[in-house]
């Protein structure tokens, strides 16, 4: 008996998480892997976390009902508060398992590009006029990128190109299109792509033109991407790692603790983590988990009463 408890006793210790972030392949799902390795060296391997291919955000909350006290998924703060509410996507899918979700940390939002090719000579969403746009189709940056369109007076007077977000830089080179619309961390792959291989301008939101778009004001700081002179301010959608308060305040203490320990390793090789910092606390509209708090608490990390 006494052997058998010595060979058992590194399983107690050992705590499982599943992690469901985006589809294999995104820069989501890439995330979740590097936070599942971080977890893994942060804790000397005792957290032991497996990453699953998400379907979307709205099916990441709604597995909730169905998930136990290992479940760590993401999505944007704003869909929880929905769930939570019963309204728009959860209209009379209400269930009491939303109002046990809880907030673990913020990773990196899902930011808006405007690219437009440097010789398209745009500097300005007003210098759009007339110019081919690929928005790509049915995500988020695709319905964010073609409301902004709407919004500051473009319905109508762009061309939408019918193409798959994928194909953006090699038609910008190929002078197919005159810009894309991407949505996602940042520095965002493509844009990398599109700045270093055939020279791109990144475009500005005035202050006014991120009040109506109704999101986050985000600045991408100068240099991020090639020939970026100055900083670039656009708008972002939050991002969030979150659980249930069916997971034990030690397990969320440790998720939370171990993610901001290594973040700053990560950053080393992803530089998307470079931007998750504690002012990102504040897109946090929910409550957090209680051994998130204790966490916080600890290191002097900002924490709101509504937070609580």
């Amino acid at each position: 008996m006494a052997a058998s408890a010595m060979l058992a006793a590194p399983a107690w210790a050992e705590t499982r998480v599943t992690y469901k972030s985006a589809k294999a392949g995104t820069s989501y799902y890439q995330m979740g892997v590097q936070i599942s390795e971080a977890m893994k060296a942060g804790s000397g391997g005792d957290i032991v976390v497996t990453v699953e291919e998400g379907q979307g955000s709205v099916q990441n909350v709604m597995e909730v009902r169905a998930r136990g006290a290992d479940y760590v998924f993401t999505t944007p703060p704003s869909l929880v508060g929905l769930a939570q509410g019963g309204k728009a996507m959860f209209e009379g899918k209400s269930d009491p398992a939303f109002d046990e979700i809880r907030a673990l940390f913020p990773i990196p939002s899902l930011t808006m590009h405007f690219v437009m090719s440097a010789d398209s000579g745009v500097e300005t969403f007003a210098d759009m006029e007339g110019k081919t746009i690929l928005l790509g189709k049915g995500s988020f940056g695709a319905r964010e990128g073609e409301k902004y369109l709407g919004l500051f007076g473009l319905e109508g007077k762009v061309t939408i190109a019918d193409a798959e977000l994928s194909n953006a830089v090699a038609a910008l080179k190929n002078g197919q299109i005159d810009g894309f619309v991407t949505a996602g961390s940042w520095p965002a792959p493509n844009v990398v792509e599109a700045a270093a291989s055939t020279g791109v301008t990144v475009l500005s939101l005035s202050d006014e033109q991120v009040a109506e778009t109704k999101r986050t004001r985000l600045v991408i700081p100068a240099g991020t991407y090639a020939g970026q002179g100055g900083d670039i301010v656009t708008t972002s959608l939050p991002v969030v790692a979150y659980t249930t308060t069916k997971m034990d305040d030690d397990t969320a203490y440790e998720l939370t603790k171990t993610f901001w320990e290594s973040k700053g390793r990560m950053a080393e090789s992803a530089a998307w983590w470079a931007g998750v910092d504690a002012a990102l606390m504040s897109t946090i509209t929910g409550k957090l988990h209680p051994g998130a708090i204790r966490y916080y608490q600890e290191a002097g990390m900002p924490v709101t009463e509504d937070q609580m």
